[in-house]
């Protein structure tokens, strides 16, 4: 009967002897082109930005980086496409924070999102801005708060599908600060800023990237931002929480990510050029251009520990709402 030395000897040499095939594994990739499923239109920041970081990652990798846009069912379509994609890690997955709210959202869904996929690497974070219509009478977050508790439940606001970045911010600032408001969703945020600009909705939480153009045509009136520290392209609009709601945070973000099974060495390989791709001066300049927020991203086990943690946070915030499964 084999002792624990011999045990412990045998599996050093195991460990030995399967290392060189795994740096080789690593080594080699990528042995063909690459795809990019982008999970929102053509366009749109997401997708701007992920076609520089593409370009990028082909000239470090060598190989073609393609990005394919597969947008629909609060990014579910693009997850479900690349799950089913050999497990290579020449099938990428760029999807929005939608991804943490799908699990509680979706009655059922065609994957595990924790299970199925692993994360790589956290590429911008998106900031959002409360804007209201220029005639709502109101000229900050505090006036705005005693606004929506003087009439509860009867002004509206925008947001550009359930589940949303835009939509959870909506639903955490109501919880955070005691109010109530009607909820109006939008087949995107535009078609919902639009009704903002004609008055025909009250106010929406928006990409600070895609409005600044509008903020300064007088067109919308900022109150906040939603992230913890001022944005670069409206550096004299406030934080919410520095505007009178302590503590509030709603930030999007970006995140790519390869089915589960995947080798480690190739996805630490990708982790680490993804990583130098966006970190590259005219990528990270790009970034703050359209208004998000370039990141240092953790390693893949921490993201993978993230992902659990937004999943759980924005479940909650979901139940609270009452959206749960109801799609």
């Amino acid at each position: 009967m084999p002792t624990r030395r011999t045990l412990l000897f045998a599996s050093l040499i195991a460990a030995t002897a399967a290392s060189p095939v795994t740096r080789a594994a690593a080594d080699s990739f990528p042995s063909g082109p690459i795809t990019i499923v982008v999970s929102f239109p053509a366009g749109g920041s997401i997708d701007v930005i992920m076609r520089a970081v593409a370009a990028k990652l082909q000239q470090r990798l060598g190989k073609p980086v393609v990005v394919e846009n597969r947008a629909g069912a609060g990014g579910v379509l693009a997850t479900e496409n690349v799950i089913k994609a050999a497990q290579d890690g020449r099938t990428l997955l760029a999807s929005a924070s939608s991804i943490a709210a799908n699990p509680t959202l979706f009655k059922s869904l065609p994957f595990d999102t924790l299970k199925d996929l692993q994360s790589v690497s956290l590429i911008f974070r998106t900031p959002l801005v409360l804007v209201v219509n220029p005639k709502l009478p109101v000229h900050s977050i505090a006036e705005l708060i005693a606004l929506l508790k003087s009439k509860p439940g009867q002004i509206n606001y925008a947001h550009g599908g359930p589940g949303s970045a835009i939509h959870l911010a909506g639903e955490l600032f109501q919880a955070m600060t005691g109010t109530k408001m009607i909820a109006v969703s939008y087949r995107g945020a535009p078609l919902g800023l639009n009704d903002v600009m004609g008055g025909h909705v009250a106010l929406m939480f928006a990409d600070a990237g895609s409005v600044v153009g509008q903020i300064k045509a007088g067109m919308v009136r900022p109150l906040g931002v939603s992230s913890t520290t001022r944005v670069p392209v409206l550096p004299d609009v406030p934080t919410i929480a520095e505007a009178g709601v302590p503590g509030f945070e709603a930030v999007g973000w970006t995140l790519v990510s390869v089915p589960a099974a995947t080798p480690n060495s190739i996805v630490d390989r990708l982790s680490t050029e993804l990583a130098a791709a966006a970190a590259t001066p005219d990528v990270k300049a790009l970034i703050v251009k359209l208004g998000t927020i370039p990141v240092q991203s953790p390693p893949p086990a921490e993201l993978q520990k993230f992902l659990a943690s937004e999943i759980d946070r924005w479940g909650e915030l979901i139940r609270h709402a009452g959206a749960a499964n109801t799609l």
